[in-house]
C-alpha cells in the first residue's frame, strides 16, 4: 500500500516575490493525515488559513492565486508542483506576505527544500484522483484535455512566434510517476518578453521580476547569460506550471493531461470541468505496488 506523505522537519528560505516584489520568506511544516496541503499567511493576526484547493482559486491572470475572506496568497503553482512531484499530500505553506517567493523563477528551490527536510511516510493510505473520462475544455485555439491514462501523464504544445523560442522543440511530454520530476522539469524557469515589462509594470505585476528570476526575451533572443537551462526550457515550464495547477485538485492525479497553448485560466477551467461531473473521477487508493514512483 502506498501511503500518505508529509516532511520529517520544518524548513524555510527567503526572497523576492515576483509580481509584488516584496521580500518574503517561506516555511514548509509538516503536517498530520489528511490534512491536505493549507497555506498560511503569518504575517496576518490571527493568521489566516487558504487550503490549496480549486474551490480557493480566486484569479488566474498570469499566476494562480488562492483567495479566501478577502486574504489572498498569489504564484502558488511553483510551490504546488514541487510537492506534487513528490507525491507530498500533507504540509502547511508558511508565508509572511501575499506571496511566496520566486526564487530562481523555477521548482528547483522548493524541491531542495522538500530533500532537506526529507520525506515521512505516514500510517494512512495515499489517495489518488482517477480520471475515468476525458473532459476538455476550450478557448479560441487553446485548449486543455484530462483523460483516462494508466500513469501521470503530462503533455503540452506552446506555438510562440519568436526567434528564440521557435528554434527550441515546443513540444514536451512526462509521466510523474516515472520519476522525473526533479530532473527534467523543477528546474525549467518562467520566461517573459521584454516588448511586455512597461504593462507589467503599470498593472502592479512582475515588480520583482529580473534575469535572476526570469528567462527574458528582447526581440532577437535570449537575455540572461548562460542561456536556457534545457534546449526546450520554455516548454518545460509550462509542463510545470501545469503539474502545479492540477494539484489543486487535491491529490496526484492518475490520468493523461494535455495542454496547448493554455495556461492557469484554462487549467483552472478544466478543473471546475471535471469536478462538475461526478462520473468523470474517482478518488482511490493503490493497494499493493506502483510499478514506478515519483521523484523520489
Amino acid at each position: 500500500m502506498l501511503r500518505q506523505r508529509t516532511l520529517t522537519k520544518s524548513v524555510s528560505a527567503s526572497g523576492i516575490a515576483i509580481h509584488t516584489g516584496k521580500s518574503v520568506a517561506i516555511t514548509l511544516q509538516p503536517a498530520d493525515i489528511n490534512t491536505g496541503i493549507i497555506f498560511r499567511r503569518i504575517d496576518l493576526h490571527p493568521p489566516v488559513e487558504i487550503p490549496a484547493t480549486t474551490h480557493y482559486v480566486g484569479d488566474t491572470r498570469l499566476n494562480t492565486t488562492l483567495t479566501h475572506e478577502g486574504v489572498h496568497i498569489s504564484t502558488v503553482e511553483h510551490v504546488l508542483s514541487a510537492l506534487a512531484g513528490y507525491g507530498i499530500d500533507n504540509v502547511y505553506v508558511d508565508i509572511d506576505n501575499a506571496e511566496p517567493p520566486v526564487m530562481d523563477g523555477s521548482a528547483l528551490a522548493f524541491t531542495s527544500l522538500i530533500e532537506a527536510a526529507g520525506i515521512t511516510e505516514q500510517d494512512a493510505p495515499k489517495k489518488f484522483l482517477l480520471i475515468k473520462k476525458t473532459i476538455r475544455v476550450e478557448e479560441d485555439d487553446k485548449f486543455a484535455v484530462l483523460a483516462p491514462h494508466p500513469g501521470a501523464k503530462f503533455s503540452f504544445t506552446i506555438d510562440f512566434d519568436h526567434p528564440a523560442i521557435k528554434a527550441t522543440q515546443q513540444t514536451a511530454e512526462i509521466d510523474l510517476m516515472t520519476g522525473v520530476f526533479a530532473k527534467e522539469i523543477s528546474g525549467a524557469r518562467t520566461f517573459g518578453f521584454l516588448s511586455d515589462y512597461e504593462y507589467l509594470k503599470k498593472n502592479q505585476l512582475a515588480q520583482g521580476a529580473s534575469l535572476e528570476n526570469t528567462v527574458v526575451l528582447d526581440d532577437k533572443g535570449v537575455m540572461n547569460e548562460g542561456g536556457l537551462r534545457y534546449e526546450n526550457e520554455f516548454v518545460r515550464h509550462k509542463i510545470l506550471d501545469a503539474i502545479g495547477d492540477l494539484f489543486l485538485l487535491q491529490h496526484n492525479v492518475i490520468g493523461a493531461f494535455t495542454g496547448y497553448k493554455s495556461g492557469h485560466a484554462l487549467s483552472h477551467q478544466l478543473r471546475l470541468a471535471l469536478l462538475s461531473d461526478p462520473t468523470a473521477y474517482e478518488v482511490v487508493t493503490w493497494e499493493g505496488e506502483m510499478p514506478s514512483s515519483f521523484a523520489v
